[in-house]
């Protein structure tokens, strides 16, 4: 874990579990509960070829419809049907970058089908098929709402043993609902960001607008909390970069991230562009690993 402090404008090298010595009484620290969906699909084509969808999030009332990655995308039109095994859907629009309205059978509860037939969706570096193993790996230890496509990995370093730690150090805790779509690996392009669904319940409020010390575990953590405090609920677009004014977060662990990814923007909107960029040459330098299942940094 390599910590930044942002007023003395150094850093040194530290192991995540040293995490819970940096919280103090007083403090809220801020967890995504949300939770990986196996929502990766693979099927044929009614006119033939195998195709491979990624459900990113329903697209209607019910969990019918849904918005949709797919691949090949140039053979998949607005009326090209695809077999799940016995499961047939329907492509029924297209989005402004490529996105797919697919429609399952009236009568299916994709969710439930999901969890029985659906694939994790790991990261594309991971060249490997998904195994029964990372259904529960490529999960945060407090994940409860199932509905992102993607681990908020920031939350993958905690243990039950660690959490205890944290509620020892006299730290609350306080739970935030973002699900993880597309806006979360949006590079850095316009005013704002593919939306996504996010919930933060009234008792989590509290805890965290009475905190003395807010510490938001990821960027969806924070990205929800600031949200809130803008008063956006249900949806959130925020695209948080340079000069953006921070309403409640005080400190954060995030994880390294790529470049001109809307991820970094927001840790360099929090810490500095230059500062943060220095000591991700550091990182380089000294070998941290990057990427879900790498090391972390955290920003007091």
């Amino acid at each position: 874990m390599l910590v930044l402090y942002r007023v003395q404008r150094r850093w040194e090298d530290r192991m995540f579990r040293e995490f819970p010595g940096f919280l103090h009484p007083g403090d809220c620290l801020v967890l995504n509960d949300s939770r990986v969906l196996p929502s990766r699909l693979i099927g044929r084509r009614a006119s033939a070829g195998e195709v491979e969808v990624l459900l990113v999030e329903p697209a209607g009332a019910d969990s019918r419809t849904w918005t949709a990655l797919v691949r090949p995308g140039r053979k998949m039109p607005t009326g090209e049907r695809i077999l799940f095994g016995d499961v047939e859907a329907e492509i029924v629009g297209r989005g402004e970058f490529g996105e797919r309205t697919v429609r399952f059978p009236e009568d299916l509860n994709v969710p439930e089908w999901l969890e029985k037939t659906g694939h994790v969706p790991l990261p594309p570096y991971i060249k490997r098929c998904d195994t029964s193993e990372d259904r529960e790996r490529y999960q945060t230890v407090f994940a409860r709402q199932a509905g992102s496509i993607a681990a908020p990995t920031a939350g993958l370093h905690f243990t039950p043993e660690i959490l205890k730690e944290c509620e020892q150090a006299g730290a609350g805790i306080a739970y935030v609902t973002l699900h993880v779509g597309l806006g979360t690996f949006q590079p850095v392009r316009g005013d704002s960001l593919h939306s996504e669904r996010f919930l933060v319940s009234e008792g989590n409020a509290a805890k965290i607008r009475q905190a003395e010390r807010v510490l938001c575990a990821g960027t969806t953590s924070v990205r929800a909390v600031e949200s809130m405090f803008l008063g956006r609920t249900g949806k959130t677009d925020l695209f948080i970069r340079t000069g953006f004014d921070f309403q409640r977060t005080n400190a954060m662990l995030t994880n390294f991230h790529l470049p001109q990814s809307s991820l970094l923007t927001l840790v360099c909107a929090f810490a500095g562009q230059d500062f943060v960029l220095s000591a991700y040459r550091h990182a380089v330098e000294a070998g941290y690993r990057f990427y879900s299942y790498g090391d972390c940094m955290l920003i007091v």
